[in-house]
Parts: C-alpha cells; structure tokens; sequence
C-alpha cells in the first residue's frame, strides 16, 4: 500500500518582477518553509516553491523511501498547474528547465499529481511567502 503526503505551495514577488519569496507547507508532516529568494516573477516563485517543496520532502522521507509515496501538489497558480499538466506549452526556456527540474524529481515518487486550487485554500503557503518577504523587509531596515 502506498502512502500520500499532501503539499501546498505557493510563490510571489512584489513588483513583478521584484522581491520574491516561497512558501511551502507539507501538510501531512506538518512542515512548513517560507523563504527569499531575491528579485524574481511571480511565475518564477511559483516554479522555485514547487521545485523546493518536493526537494524537501524527498529530504524529509529519505531517498530510499520515496517511492512508496503519492504526492499530491496544491497551487493556486492555474498556469503551473496547467503546465505542468501538458495543457498548456512550455515556450519560455526557464519555464521549460524549470519542468524538466520538476520532472526529474517526480521520478523519485511512486507518482506526483498537481491540482490547482482557489488561492483561500492556500492560505498557509501563502502567508509562508508574505512572512519571508515582510522578515526581509524588516531586516533591510536595519542595515
């Protein structure tokens, strides 16, 4: 029988591009990850959040142990999803190594699925990715 963890990711920049920050909760482990990651689009933060969430969960579960899990991908960006889903091209080149990245990690796992959901069901990778770029915002005045 195979396992499930569930993922929510979620990624933004302010200014577009501009500062840009990931957030990740695996919620059937109950880790949560916010973090910077400079000056990026909002479609980029979205790609570096997915690729950093499952990163962490092979991490988490141990490179021998991943493939009896299902991951389940949560976004709020229909465009990823729909991307990553072969429902719409691949045309810019970060998009496509960004899903090549994906791909690969995918391999990992007994399967990956990505579903797009309403951004009020994200909440909580949301306020991951509001928390790092605020943090830095914060630390930046007191330099």
């Amino acid at each position: 029988m195979s396992k499930k963890i569930i993922i929510y990711t979620d990624g933004g920049s302010r200014g577009n591009p501009g500062p840009a920050g990931i957030g990740v909760w695996v919620e059937t482990l109950g880790k949560k990850y916010g973090e910077c990651i400079g000056v990026a689009t909002n479609n980029v933060a979205e790609y570096a959040a997915l690729i950093f969430g499952l990163k962490k969960v092979r991490q988490l579960l141990g490179k021998d142990k991943t493939r009896q899990y299902e991951i389940e991908c949560r976004l709020d960006s229909e465009l990823v999803v729909k991307q990553l889903n072969h429902e719409y091209k691949l045309k810019e080149e970060y998009i496509q190594k960004n899903f090549i990245e994906i791909w690969n990690l995918t391999l990992d796992f007994k399967s990956v699925t990505f579903y797009h959901i309403p951004r009020e069901e994200n909440f909580v990778a949301d306020a991951l990715v509001n928390e790092a770029l605020d943090e830095q915002v914060k630390q930046k005045s007191f330099l």
